[in-house]
């Protein structure tokens, strides 16, 4: 009995880890916290653009095929995914900052969760691709990540 306790436990914390979280708004209350948000918010997408710019490369055969490149990328892919809520959902826009962001994102808050869910989704997708080491799938998964990033850029990205 106490090993099925034990695995009972294990399996419905592995769940809720993998369960998506239900993310709110959450407004700056001066304007040090909105330069602050927004600074974050640049340095995560610049660290998304970084480890995306190889693997886009990769894709259209612009530099050769790396297979450590992928898998540290990707992995790293993963883990900004992961704090993709932490840092779009903090609203900055009662204050003068300069910030890329779009009103619209923190207006449709359930459609914003759905494009970070479904990055998400398409980072550990490549995971699993560089993982099974099929390097005829990278190019397929590197692309969906690709256009992860592009469908909230054209939603909520003001250029």
């Amino acid at each position: 009995m106490k090993i099925r306790s034990k695995f009972l436990v294990v399996s419905l914390s592995a769940l809720a880890l993998a369960l998506p979280v239900a993310a709110k708004v959450i407004e700056v209350k001066s304007e040090k916290e909105a330069r602050n948000a927004v600074e974050n918010r640049k340095a995560l997408f610049t660290l998304m653009k970084d480890n995306m710019g190889p693997l886009g490369a990769m894709a259209r055969g612009k530099i050769p095929y790396d297979e450590a490149v992928l898998q540290t990328n990707s992995l790293r892919l993963q883990q900004l995914g992961d704090m993709m809520y932490d840092y779009l959902l903090v609203d900055t826009r009662k204050f003068d900052v300069n910030s890329h962001a779009k009103p619209a994102l923190w207006e449709n808050v359930s459609d914003a969760e759905e494009k970070i869910d479904g990055f998400k989704k398409a980072a550990n997708n490549l995971g699993r691709v560089v993982a099974a080491g099929d390097d005829s799938q990278y190019r397929n998964a590197i692309g969906q990540v690709g256009s992860a990033c592009k469908a909230c850029h054209d939603d909520y990205k003001d250029d």
